[in-house]
């Protein structure tokens, strides 16, 4: 892991981007910790890490606020990094059908979401590798928001993560069901009813079948984009229980 660059937010913040090989991504510690700090890992939306940073360190202030660290990993396909094809060709189909008001196929989703998920996967864990050994980061470790699926494959097969927050916000392929089945650790799930881009149902179905012993839904009335200010407040109070 390389530092590229480093600031102090005014809030108290320590801010560092980082290189991990070809892989950007960010680091967001409490600049007077005291103590090893447990680490959050912040998903981003797949829009690229420039595009999603304000929602981004709004969200690490306030894990920083409450005594964690949170680091950030440019997806596979955004921002600067390689186009993915077959994705690309996905995204297009999706946008045709959705734009048409037809219903979204099994084959679009599989070829959107499963390739992401294998390739984002192991990176998360090779950035998980080089955070757990820097000074002033330890454990446990959290996993909050981005694609569910990504959410999913981490808690089956990471057992370094021990909590989960997870946002029902993305198309799902079915195969990713039966890997929900496996998931133990407590989760908190954010859905947002109205959410003009998620298959309601589908989301209600994921959290079914979800083998956690325990897991809450936060179900909450708006669209994408509308999750209330308290359902983030309860979701960090989900990893203060868990991760403290």
């Amino acid at each position: 892991m390389r530092f590229t660059s480093e600031r102090r937010l005014d809030d108290d913040v320590l801010e560092r981007e980082f290189t991990l090989g070809a892989l950007p991504g960010i680091l967001w510690t409490p600049a007077s910790a005291s103590a090893a700090a447990p680490l959050i890992l912040l998903s981003p939306p797949p829009l690229g890490l420039r595009k999603a940073y304000p929602r981004l360190v709004a969200r690490a202030r306030h894990s920083a606020a409450d005594g964690f660290a949170t680091a950030t990993i440019e997806l596979p396909g955004s921002g600067d990094r390689p186009r993915l094809p077959a994705a690309e060709r996905a995204l297009a189909d999706l946008r045709r059908v959705m734009g048409a008001g037809e219903p979204v196929s099994d084959e679009i989703i599989d070829a959107l979401i499963l390739p992401l998920v294998d390739k984002a996967v192991p990176e998360w864990q090779a950035a998980l590798d080089a955070l757990l050994s820097l000074p002033g980061i330890g454990g446990p470790v959290g996993y909050s928001g981005g694609v569910i699926s990504i959410g999913i494959r981490l808690a089956v097969v990471e057992p370094r993560v021990s909590a989960a927050v997870l946002f029902a916000g993305s198309f799902v392929p079915r195969a990713m069901f039966e890997e929900a089945r496996q998931v133990t650790i407590p989760l908190h799930v954010l859905l947002q009813w109205d959410d003009e881009g998620n298959d309601r149902q589908a989301a209600l179905d994921l959290f079914d079948a979800f083998g956690s012993r325990e897991k809450t839904l936060h179900a909450n009335m708006g669209g994408h984009t509308g999750v209330p200010q308290f359902a983030g407040d309860a979701a960090a109070q989900f990893f203060t229980r868990h991760l403290k």
